[in-house]
């Protein structure tokens, strides 16, 4: 499992592996925390249930990072701890149930606007799942 920023050039691009579609989530999560200077303020723990649905895998993954910009800008909170499920029997699709584990936002170097679905492709691997995610910055 893990992730690394890779060139990209006007925007930000995160090469993510994990063994399942969960982790890779939850590495793609922790990336982007990585590249935006994200620091946990430890003294305010927070908590967060997340529902979300999607007709496929990258659909989910970027209304996942999505979301978790959403929380970061309106709520001031970050995560770097996932307790995620997917349902891939859900009849819409992609179901994922969980719950997300950080705290407030002490410190956030750098702004991302967005995250895009420009050349994205989950691939299956021998050791699991990979994907490389863009950040409109």
């Amino acid at each position: 499992m893990g992730y690394k920023e890779i060139e990209h050039t006007a925007d930000w691009a995160l090469h993510v592996w994990a063994p399942d579609l969960p982790e890779l989530l939850s590495e793609a999560a922790r990336g982007m925390n990585a590249l935006a200077g994200v620091r946990l303020d430890a003294t305010k723990p927070a908590s967060h249930r997340i529902q979300l649905t999607a007709p496929d895998g990258e659909s989910l993954l970027v209304a996942f990072l999505s979301e978790l910009l959403y929380l970061a800008e309106q709520e001031n909170l970050a995560f770097d701890s996932f307790d995620l499920t997917i349902d891939t029997n859900a009849q819409d699709g992609l179901r994922l149930d969980g719950v997300l584990h950080g705290a407030s936002i002490a410190a956030m170097s750098k702004a991302i606007k967005a995250v895009t679905f420009h050349n994205l492709h989950i691939q299956k691997t021998p050791d699991g799942l990979e994907a490389t995610v863009v950040f409109d910055v």
